[in-house]
């Protein structure tokens, strides 16, 4: 179960539920849908019929976040999965972000933009880092309030899943 919200209106709440065999409900309703796969992030999706155009436009997995056009228009969504809503419910959403000492690659990339310094103070959610992966650039954003103490990656370096790029204090 994963609980979507968007940026644009953040009190809309889905549920969706995926499983592998295909088949997704959103907010216990079975969801039926066509998605085609256009190439660079690009995708053509029909529902209930109607034509929808979807780009992805980045991907953030540490929050959890993906923004996307549809149609044309922006759309910020958060996820939320079974674990985060359980933290939710025990008064323990911010716990796990306060605690987050490092900053890891959340897949293989090049890094193509640092927009902090060591020593720099940053909110949760300041922009950190630019990673191009498959031709998309992803902005890594700080998971929490902190102070860099070290970047330990470079500008154009390649870097894999797993691997540490900025170390908070």
């Amino acid at each position: 179960m994963l609980q979507v919200r968007t940026g644009t209106t953040p009190d809309q709440i889905w549920e969706v539920d995926y499983r592998p065999n295909g088949l997704v409900t959103v907010n216990g309703q079975s969801f039926e849908w066509d998605l085609m796969p256009l190439g660079n992030g690009r995708y053509h999706i029909l529902h209930e019929g109607r034509s929808y155009s979807a780009e992805l436009i980045s991907v953030e997995y540490a929050t959890k976040t993906v923004i996307l056009k549809l149609n044309g228009q922006q759309l910020e969504l958060q996820g939320k999965d079974r674990f985060d809503l359980l933290l939710d419910k025990l008064g323990m959403s911010n716990a796990a972000a306060n605690k987050v000492n490092e900053l890891k690659a959340p897949m293989p990339g090049l890094i193509v933009d640092i927009r902090v310094a060591s020593g720099q103070i940053v909110q949760k959610g300041d922009p950190l880092l630019v990673l191009e992966a498959m031709k998309m650039e992803n902005i890594l954003k700080a998971p929490g309030e902190g102070t860099v103490t070290a970047i330990k990656v470079g500008l154009r370096d390649n870097v894999t899943k797993g691997q540490v790029l900025i170390q908070f204090s």
